[in-house]
């Protein structure tokens, strides 16, 4: 049934965006919708951007919230207006954040992927009839008068039919209609919806903001795990809640002794590696080593080219970039097998291969690459 499918914007295990009050480590963003706010100059459309987990969604519905509860510039009274917020905050118990929060509030729409069309899951893509129906939502007349708001969670994942209606509500827009548009990928939408919306471009995380956001969001890092955590996660607190939630500290911390095995790969533990994976209902464990390996083999290949090592992730990490790639030519090799590793990979998922094997031809190619290069 559709009421039992899980929501689509939704981190398994974490409260939702709309459930998220505060926002870590992104001032700058929050500053400039804040001064358009101010000023009289607030766009009908805006384009959160910027990697998945580092709180465009949050950032999204504390704009809804802000927008729906707070007067427009200039609305001043009797005594005139008051002075500008200089936050987005709203009470949580402001009847529009209850509201929003129930996903009761009829100022509002979220425009997000649906069931199919059995009910049996969820959709692979927002589809045109959920655009049409947002369009609906705007036909009607606000109850005051006041502005309206819809949440897309993700426009990156329209299908072409879907993405060419929501340009034409950008091109005509509804009156007092703000949308906001996150977008994991901008580069890969049409290039007149970019034009037709104003940026906001949110950065991956610090490890201090990351972890009070990882906190608010019910995971929980040692302080001394932080800058490992940021590396791993990309500065992302979705990528880090998954990391807390399957130990990837440790993974990759295994990883990284196993690997410094190289170029003599031990056999024995990439087998026992292996076959921990491919163990019955492993498979988000299979995932995340496949992650690992993809995310080691970019950190040594950018190594190699910058001659800059970044903060170690795994205790031995620096060193064995440093002699699995001494010089800037290694970079290239390294960045070519990890390409072909992830592709490989992702078609032995697709033909459903078994994962130890998967695993261990992955290990063994990392293993003959390192021979190679060892040898030079």
């Amino acid at each position: 049934m559709a009421e039992d499918l899980p929501e689509p914007d939704r981190i398994p295990g974490a409260p939702h965006p709309r459930e998220t009050t505060r926002l870590f480590g992104q001032a700058t963003a929050e500053a400039e919708f804040l001064n358009a706010h101010a000023t009289g100059r607030l766009h009908h459309a805006w384009m959160l951007t910027g990697p998945r987990g580092v709180g465009k969604a949050t950032l999204a519905w504390r704009i809804a919230r802000f927008v729906l509860a707070t007067p427009e510039a200039g609305d001043g009274g009797l005594f005139g207006a008051p002075p500008p917020p200089e936050t987005l905050d709203i009470p949580d118990d402001h009847p529009v954040a209850r509201r929003l929060r129930a996903l009761a509030e009829p100022r509002a729409w979220l425009l997000r992927r649906g069931p199919n069309d059995k009910e049996t899951a969820l959709s692979q893509f927002i589809t045109v009839d959920e655009v049409r129906k947002m369009k609906s939502f705007f036909a009607l007349s606000a109850a005051d008068g006041g502005a309206r708001v819809a949440i897309i969670d993700s426009v990156d994942e329209m299908n072409t039919a879907a993405a060419n209606a929501l340009l034409k509500l950008l091109e005509e827009p509804p009156a007092g209609a703000i949308f906001l548009l996150i977008s994991h990928q901008p580069a890969r939408l049409l290039p007149t919806i970019r034009s037709r919306c104003r940026e906001l471009r949110l950065a991956p995380l610090a490890p201090d903001a990351l972890s009070q956001a990882l906190a608010q969001a019910g995971g929980a890092v040692d302080p001394q795990a932080q800058a490992a955590l940021a590396e791993l996660g990309g500065g992302s607190v979705g990528e880090a809640f998954r990391l807390t939630n399957l130990d990837g500290l440790d993974t990759y911390a295994g990883l990284v002794a196993l690997l410094g095995t190289l170029p003599r790969l031990d056999r024995a533990r990439a087998l026992a590696l292996a076959e921990t994976a491919a163990a019955r209902g492993a498979g988000e464990t299979f995932d995340l080593i496949l992650f690992l390996i993809d995310l080691f083999l970019a950190r040594l290949a950018r190594a190699a080219a910058t001659r800059e090592t970044p903060p170690e992730a795994a205790p031995g990490e620096a060193a064995l970039f440093a002699r699995l790639a001494p010089q800037p030519a290694a970079a290239r090799p390294w960045a070519e097998l990890a390409q072909t590793l992830s592709l490989r990979a992702r078609r032995g998922k697709a033909v459903n291969l078994d994962p130890a094997a998967l695993l261990m031809d992955t290990l063994l190619k990392i293993d003959e690459t390192a021979g190679l290069l060892a040898a030079r």
